[in-house]
């Protein structure tokens, strides 16, 4: 066995890069800006189809063009053939995907597409090819040299067709006007999706938010708290607005000092003007603000200054 060739792998990436900056000239009003257009006003589905290593660069495309805000599904050209044709529908846009543009599953999906009047945007590595010849829309990579040693395996095509995927996606995206607002709506899963919310969304609210008004005894605090099972209790005056905040840390360095806990009121010991978000902001926000004042508990409130709830750094770990 052979040593691994590093200097090899620095060359196929120059080389992979290489192909994606000779794709640059090729972004054009009557080929790219016709093919953005398309999916712009698709009134369907965007249908992604292709065969072998086509095939999944085409799941990729038709994945990050669901995220973005267009509709899309992935359709493989053989079962498209077998029954799955039936997917399609008038309104559809369909992005096909072959780098040869010459094989036989994805040729024999043409005509039927053609019948339903949906319109073909071809992704493909031969501009003269049956494909790009029946396409409405032709994105043409060019003559590209793969990557792999033996000219073989497609690598730099698949990359550059990716790239090239991307960039659609994305523009349409734009021109979309899809928000912040938009993706978290399509990503409510793990830290990223978590990252994208509203404070409002996560925050811990009626029975599970603590408050109570500065001139209540400490013990009134206290039993609101463990009702809540929360950290901390949000302070406000007479009109609700936030004026303090006490937590159970702070409870339990009185407890050490021996104070009389029927005789004060939380005011006499709540931390004022304390730190707080306002509804409307990133959980991301509130999450570098607990992280810059080490705190475990964020008050939210509106525009106002009315305290409305309240974040727990549980509420937004692994959010970065």
């Amino acid at each position: 066995m052979k040593e691994i060739d590093l200097e090899q792998a620095i060359q196929i990436l120059r080389h992979e890069a290489a192909a994606i900056q000779g794709l640059v000239p090729r972004i054009q009003p009557e080929t790219f800006g016709r093919a953005a257009e398309l999916i712009l006003g698709c009134t369907g589905r965007v249908v992604v189809s292709g065969i072998g290593k086509a095939w999944l660069v085409g799941q990729k495309i038709s994945a990050t063009l669901a995220s973005t805000g267009t509709p899309s599904h992935a359709l493989h050209a053989t079962e498209a053939l077998h029954g799955d044709l039936g997917r399609v529908v008038a309104g559809d846009v369909a992005i096909v995907i072959s780098n040869s543009g010459r094989t036989r599953e994805v040729i024999e999906v043409l005509g039927p597409l053609k019948k339903m009047g949906v319109p073909v945007i071809a992704l493909t590595g031969n501009g003269s090819s049956p494909l790009a010849q029946a396409a409405d829309v032709v994105l043409d990579l060019g003559g590209l040299d793969e990557a792999c040693p033996l000219g073989l395996a497609p690598t730099t095509t698949t990359t550059a067709m990716m790239a090239l995927g991307d960039a659609l996606a994305l523009c349409v995206l734009e021109a979309r006007g899809f928000s912040q607002e938009d993706y978290a709506l399509f990503h409510p899963g793990g830290s990223l999706g978590r990252k994208l919310m509203r404070v409002e969304d996560v925050m811990r609210s009626g029975d599970k938010h603590a408050v109570i008004e500065e001139t209540e005894p400490l013990r009134e605090a206290l039993v609101r708290i463990t009702r809540a099972k929360a950290g901390a209790i949000s302070v406000t005056d007479a009109k609700g607005r936030l004026v303090g905040i006490f937590t159970d840390g702070d409870l339990r360095r009185q407890l050490v000092s021996g104070v009389d806990l029927d005789a004060l009121k939380i005011c006499d010991l709540m931390t004022r003007n304390p730190t707080r978000i306002e509804a409307g902001k990133l959980v991301s926000e509130a999450h570098g603000v607990m992280q810059k004042r080490s705190i475990d508990e964020l008050p939210v409130v509106d525009d106002e200054g009315r305290a409305i709830g309240v974040i727990d750094i549980q509420d937004v770990l692994g959010v970065s």
